[in-house]
């Protein structure tokens, strides 16, 4: 997993961001979430890029090849970082954030808008996720991944985030599952991986400015979520909840079914059906562009 060919950094304070990319046009730069890589989007990439954009999949700080040892790992932080990223491809640009990503997606929407043309936000901790009481008792994949998130939070084991993975992919196992899996473990067991990821779990104060901030967002914007996602008692309201609090007429969102909380490694191609007609819509398509 290090030393990926391609691999470009930027500086930012406090240590440097690792992303690579792909194809040539408009640029659509990918996050992931925490304790995953940019190989997460080793599917999608591709296929954004074969429909004429310059596709840059970032590695979190602390994550992947980004440097470890940072003060901070709040979503604020992490929607500077993709700024900077945007800044050095030349922007403005669409930024895709999955998980983690999609608070610091909608961060950087709403304080950098020339940076950022329109935001996707895959199965996104946008708001202070909603505990179902109700939900954790009947439903017996919510609870077991809240339990696997906690421990983690708590132990920062890798095999404990393997357990969480394997609920969390309840559709098609990506064909490559047993080697990307084995390859993420290792890039964890790396010092101060996992404790990377551990921070940006306890970030909850800068997960409510993100949904503070949802209000400020001008720019469109895409929700797209598995319809099967152990981390959301109910999937399609959290989807429906997150659009509501943009302003009026700037979202929507689609369901991806079967698909858990990373359909766009499950579904790659479900995903963009969903995300391309989206891009090609705005200023941001490649056919709008001189």
């Amino acid at each position: 997993m290090n030393n990926q060919p391609g691999t470009e950094f930027v500086d930012v304070e406090g240590g440097r961001i690792a992303y690579g990319v792909v194809g040539d046009g408009p640029p659509v730069v990918l996050s992931p979430g925490m304790a995953d890589t940019r190989g997460t989007y080793r599917f999608l990439a591709p296929l954004i890029a074969e429909a004429g954009y310059r596709v840059a999949s970032v590695d979190l700080r602390g994550h992947g090849e980004s440097s470890t040892g940072w003060g901070s790992y709040s979503h604020v932080d992490t929607a500077g970082d993709l700024s900077e990223v945007i800044r050095k491809l030349g922007g403005p640009a669409v930024i895709v954030g999955q998980s983690f990503s999609g608070g610091a997606a909608t961060i950087a929407a709403a304080t950098n808008p020339d940076l950022v043309s329109a935001i996707v936000e895959i199965d996104p901790f946008t708001r202070p996720p909603k505990y179902s009481a109700t939900a954790f008792v009947r439903n017996s994949r919510y609870r077991r991944g809240a339990l696997l998130l906690g421990e983690f939070a708590l132990t920062g084991r890798v095999k404990t985030w393997s357990k969480y993975l394997d609920l969390a992919y309840p559709g098609r196992k990506p064909a490559d599952w047993d080697s990307w899996l084995a390859a993420l473990q290792a890039n964890l067991r790396e010092p101060g991986r996992t404790r990377a990821a551990q921070k940006m779990i306890s970030s909850s104060a800068t997960l409510k400015q993100a949904a503070a901030q949802l209000t400020d967002v001008r720019c469109p914007a895409l929700v797209v979520m598995g319809r099967r996602d152990s981390d959301f008692p109910d999937p399609e309201a959290e989807a429906a909840a997150i659009i509501g609090l943009l302003p009026a007429d700037l979202g929507r969102y689609e369901m991806i079914d079967n698909a858990g909380h990373y359909p766009h490694a499950e579904y790659p191609r479900d995903v963009a059906d969903a995300v391309l007609p989206f891009l090609a819509e705005g200023n941001h398509s490649p056919a709008r562009r001189p």
